[in-house]
């Protein structure tokens, strides 16, 4: 049986073979279009670090014995790139490391995207979501998990407040995740 690392190589492969990057060359497709969007986004967006720093579970959906138990400072550090596109929305391709909530090492990396709102040179807003690839220590061991999270933030210029809302039930996520970026 192939082990989880050897998988994920082999899918990897098969993703940047030829013919999977053949789908690329039509941006009229939904494949296409989305590999033109990832490529724009790379070759065109400008670099940020990102500065992980807490998550706020929702006191309602926790034992004040189990808030107590976690760590809420998510302290890390990220790098991303992010452009505008054409009608003034957000795209950011990025990979941060930060503390978890049993202060676990927690990588994660993926897209993002934020319909806009305000002047892009000044004070501006933004609300949309991140299709992310995370893993944890306590969810099978650092396996890859896949996962889309909804995402605001407020900015000035090339700064940003962000924050993403992992849903859940009663015991379970209901944490608002917060990091700053600040673009160079």
């Amino acid at each position: 049986m192939l082990s989880n690392k050897t998988t994920l190589a082999a899918l990897l492969a098969a993703c940047l073979s030829g013919p999977a990057l053949a789908v690329c060359d039509d941006p009229t497709t939904f494949f296409g279009g989305a590999c033109k969007r990832l490529s724009d986004t790379w070759n065109q967006g400008q670099d940020s670090v990102l500065l992980p720093f807490y998550s706020y579970h929702l006191r309602s959906a926790y034992s004040q014995e189990k808030i107590d138990s976690f760590e809420e400072h998510a302290w890390g550090l990220g790098y991303g790139r992010s452009r505008y596109d054409d009608e003034g929305n957000w795209h950011s391709l990025y990979a941060m490391g930060f503390r978890d909530s049993h202060a676990k090492f927690e990588p994660v990396a993926g897209y993002a995207y934020q319909w806009m709102w305000g002047e892009k040179a000044g004070l501006h807003a933004g609300l949309g979501y991140s299709l992310l690839i995370t893993a944890r220590s306590d969810i099978g061991h650092y396996v890859p998990l896949p996962g889309i999270l909804p995402i605001a933030s407020l900015n000035y210029r090339r700064s940003a407040m962000n924050l993403a809302y992992v849903p859940g039930g009663k015991g379970n996520g209901n944490v608002m995740f917060l990091w700053g970026s600040f673009g160079f």
